[in-house]
This record gives C-alpha cells, structure tokens and sequence, in this order.
C-alpha cells in the first residue's frame, strides 16, 4: 500500500498530466460524472516509470507472490511494462504479458504476447468501474491455465451498482483473490479539499464530486479516512 506522500505524488503526477480531469463526463453506465480518469493520458518516460514504481510500492509488502505482470490491451499494456520495470528494479524479476484484441493468423500467431500466461498471474488495470474489463481479462487468463493471484488497479471509483455492491467486492467474490487500488475515490476528494482552500472553482468542483460520491458511491470508512488523510491531521 502507498503511504500518504506517495499518494499525494501520484495525483500530483495525474492532474498534471490531465489523466485526471473535472468536468461533465458521460460514462459507460450512462451516469454523468464530474470527473474522469484517462490513464492513457500518461505518456513519457518519466511518467510511467513513476507510475511503474507506485505500482512496485504498493506490492511490496502485499504478501503476493506471482510469475506473471498481466496488462489486458490496450490501457494495461504499459502499466504491466511500468510496473515490471520498476518490480526490476528492486530486485524481483517476473515476466509481462498481455492480449491481442484480436488473435493473429500469421507469424507466431496467438492471443497472448510476452510470457507464457501460466503459473501465478497478477492482472494489473486502469481504472475500476463496473469491472467488466478484468473480468474479461481473467477470462483469458484462465483459459491459458494461468492461475490468477490478486489484481491491483490505479483507480477505483468506488462506485455502487443496482445490487448496492462495489465492483471491488463483487470481483472478490468471483475471482476469489484480493483487488486493490493504488487511489480511490476518497484519495482523490482529500487531495483537492488541501487546495480547495481559498479556491472558490476547486471548492465548486469538490462539492460536485462530494455529491456524484454520496449518490452513487460507498460511503468512506470514516474512521479509516482519519486514519488515513492526506492532509496528515
């Protein structure tokens, strides 16, 4: 898990680089949202072995144990990359793989790309709404043999559906593997309430996604919240 100045410097990294935006937003669901979340937004270097190294910070200590980085296309792709990298980096070695959105019939042919989608698989995402995309993703990965052991996302907007579950605990549910999240919902509403001060437009914007948040999203763990604030208090 990422501590509070990790977390504050990964939003940082995301409003900085519009993969986290405010305004009008329809998504798949149909709701309108007042902010929207672009990872593919990311795209340099320095980004992504930031991202890469959020993604290697939040697995050590986890407890994970896993022989495959698995980024379903396309958004997944990098991140799988990113956080193979950084994984490197501190010394644990594991393969990357990832899908074709449409098999190949030439060359080497195939769904998959990379390493063998076999033995402990970690799937790595975006951003989680509804879950479809990891779920179709473990899907695949299971239909290889890979036995998958845990996924962890960038984002999770926490969001409820019509059976007043988050998408996080009905894929726990299903998978039977923990999901995390780098940042969610709540991560993000704490960051902007530090700059909303003295802001009238950011204190606009925050009281917007307080209201998408108390509409359509689990409430936050109050005690938890305190425990952890980005705003240290």
């Amino acid at each position: 898990m990422l501590n509070q100045a990790q977390k504050r410097l990964l939003l940082e990294l995301m409003i900085d680089r519009d993969v986290l935006m405010f305004g009008e937003f329809r998504l798949k669901s149909g709701r309108q949202s007042p902010y929207f979340f672009n990872l593919g937004a990311l795209n340099s270097g320095a980004a992504m072995r930031q991202l890469g190294e959020c993604y290697a910070d939040h697995l050590d200590g986890s407890g994970l144990e896993f022989d495959v980085v698995f980024g379903p296309a396309y958004k997944g792709i990098p991140i799988a990359v990113a956080a193979a990298l950084a994984l490197a980096r501190n010394g644990k070695d594991v393969g990357i793989a990832f899908n074709r959105k449409e098999g190949k019939q030439h060359g080497e042919g195939g769904r998959f790309v990379g390493a063998a989608v076999a033995g402990r698989v970690l799937l790595v995402d975006d951003v989680l709404t509804a879950g479809t995309a990891v779920r179709e993703a473990a899907g695949l990965v299971r239909g290889e043999g890979g036995e998958i052991v845990g996924v962890v996302i960038a984002l999770d907007r926490q969001e409820l559906n019509e059976s007043g579950r988050t998408a996080v605990a009905d894929l726990e549910e299903e998978l039977g593997v923990p999901v995390s999240s780098l940042l969610c919902l709540q991560d993000v509403i704490e960051y902007l309430d530090l700059w909303a001060r003295g802001n009238k437009n950011l204190r606009a914007t925050v009281a917007k996604i307080r209201s998408y948040q108390q509409a359509h999203c689990a409430e936050p763990d109050i005690d938890a919240a305190r425990a952890n604030s980005l705003t240290g208090v």
